[in-house]
């Protein structure tokens, strides 16, 4: 893509490039949202499952973290949902995530298609998050379709929780291999018509998560990539007016929405 669409992090922490430019997209597109995965979730701790001493390094996914093994045998799956829960109890949301509550705040984000399981966006402030892969914060039975929170004792050695209404053991509400991912339609509805997506943290490569952003690009509209460095997206091209923006998003995303802003208060009246 065309250098001048490449914004990175200088030596002195400002971001390098035509941020004005891109501030001006964001403040005059017709619809914004964001897809986030889990390279905004690293840079507050929450270690990602392929990375180097992530979960997949210590559990094999095909054997701890389908359904059917959660149904043949729950205290097995539950030394994974123990070591899954230990990782993200107690994390915080970081300045990426407080950084897109505050475009939606400001009404410049309609909202957040996340893959993610850890709740940092709602702990940040934003409202309309759809977490596509469920969430970490409570449990669920698959008998009854109960859903009860997560407590701490939960993630200490013992038999799996049991669900209070039915005496069934209880799983994380997150979705697992063998599940179909959720949303998708409430997904797809808030991406439709989309002048302008955010793709933070993810490589937009697994479906069907990776299919959004074509949709934005079918209709026309241009993808803003925050990553660490460039993916097969960026070199597939992120739409007429995209932006590729390296670096940390916790780092590059407060400066963006800043952008944002001073450019919709000089296009005020």
């Amino acid at each position: 893509m065309d250098r001048a669409n490449r914004l990175r992090l200088s030596r002195d922490g400002t971001l390098a490039g035509d941020v004005e430019t891109l501030g001006r997209l964001l403040a005059s597109a017709r619809r914004v949202v964001a897809l986030t995965g889990a390279g905004l979730s690293v840079e507050s701790g929450v270690p990602g499952f392929r990375s180097p001493g992530g979960l997949w390094s210590v559990f094999d996914p095909m054997e701890y973290a389908t359904l059917s093994c959660f149904l043949r045998s729950p205290a097995k799956a539950w030394e994974l949902y123990r070591a899954l829960g230990a990782s993200i109890a107690g994390r915080e949301p970081n300045a990426g995530h407080r950084a897109l509550a505050r475009l939606e705040r400001e009404g410049l984000l309609a909202g957040i298609v996340t893959q993610n399981i850890d709740g940092l966006h709602r702990a940040a402030g934003s409202e309309t998050v759809i977490e596509i892969h469920g969430e970490g914060r409570n449990l669920e039975c698959t008998v009854c379709r109960a859903i009860e929170p997560l407590l701490a004792a939960h993630l200490e050695p013992g038999p799996p929780p049991r669900c209070a209404a039915c005496g069934s053991p209880l799983k994380p509400n997150v979705v697992l291999f063998e599940e179909p991912v959720r949303e998708m339609a409430r997904a797809r509805a808030l991406v439709a018509g989309a002048s302008a997506m955010l793709v933070v943290g993810t490589s937009a490569e697994v479906a069907p998560a990776g299919s959004l952003p074509g949709d934005v690009l079918e209709g026309g509209g241009s993808l803003v990539e925050f990553n660490l460095a460039p993916t097969r997206r960026t070199e597939a091209g992120l739409g007429p007016s995209g932006f590729f923006v390296e670096g940390p998003a916790g780092r590059t995303l407060p400066a963006v929405v800043d952008a944002a802003l001073e450019a919709r208060a000089r296009e005020m009246p």
